[in-house]
């Protein structure tokens, strides 16, 4: 399999408690709180090559259809990235893990034909510079796939206690994660058209929490 080119891999992110954490909740939250469903819809219909960046753990891994010929996965946190690559053994398309932050993706301008972000925005510094950089590695009319938990709209108060967590400790113990960010403010900001999204309640049958809101969505590079 050849190695993706561009611009070269970095590894500068890491959150060991997190990527534990995350491995066991990421469980939880496909089987009882609905997110599975959310990830097949998300993926359903791409084809070709597709950069998938944050892949996490790879929960995403074995939902891809047989119609994608390969998928380049790009995780910069180690212990993440090697639960992502045993998951990618398992997977039923070619996926390629690999070491990479979102603002700098080891990948040539044009290169893939769809691009998929899923509950890593939240975490990402630079948001719009991320997906900008996504903007760069797809082809033109290229599609971006989205599914991000975010602001609570229409909520006035869980949006000031969203606002209150990402002031405090949330980003600390969380791995970085702001629980009332806009993915979709984010998506337009960056360029990308043809957008379209629902917005999602994710609870697991119980209340609702400040991170219980979730988008899920498409948009193209013009």
């Amino acid at each position: 399999m050849a190695k993706p080119q561009g611009r070269p891999a970095r590894d500068g992110v890491h959150h060991p408690w997190f990527a534990w954490f995350y491995a066991r909740i990421s469980r939880f939250s496909d089987l009882r709180a609905g997110v599975a469903e959310h990830r097949e819809e998300l993926l359903a219909g791409l084809s070709g090559q597709v950069v998938e960046i944050g892949a996490g753990n790879g929960r995403n891994f074995a939902r891809y259809p047989e119609t994608v010929t390969r998928v380049i996965a790009v995780e910069p946190e180690p212990h993440m990235r090697a639960l992502a690559r045993e998951a990618a053994r398992n997977a039923p398309v070619p996926v390629e893990v690999v070491p990479g932050t979102a603002d700098a993706l080891p990948l040539a301008d044009s290169s893939v034909d769809a691009a998929v972000v899923c509950l890593v925005l939240c975490t990402i510094p630079d948001g719009r510079g991320a997906l900008r950089e996504l903007r760069r590695a797809l082809r033109p009319e290229g599609e971006l796939r989205f599914y991000e938990h975010g602001r609570a709209e229409g909520r006035p108060g869980m949006l000031r206690t969203q606002r209150a967590l990402d002031r405090g400790l949330w980003p600390a113990l969380f791995g970085g994660c702001h629980t009332g960010r806009d993915p979709v403010g984010l998506v337009r900001s960056a360029g990308f058209t043809d957008l379209s999204f629902r917005r999602t309640l994710v609870t697991g049958g119980g209340p609702a929490l400040p991170s219980s809101f979730h988008y899920l969505g498409s948009a193209r590079r013009p």
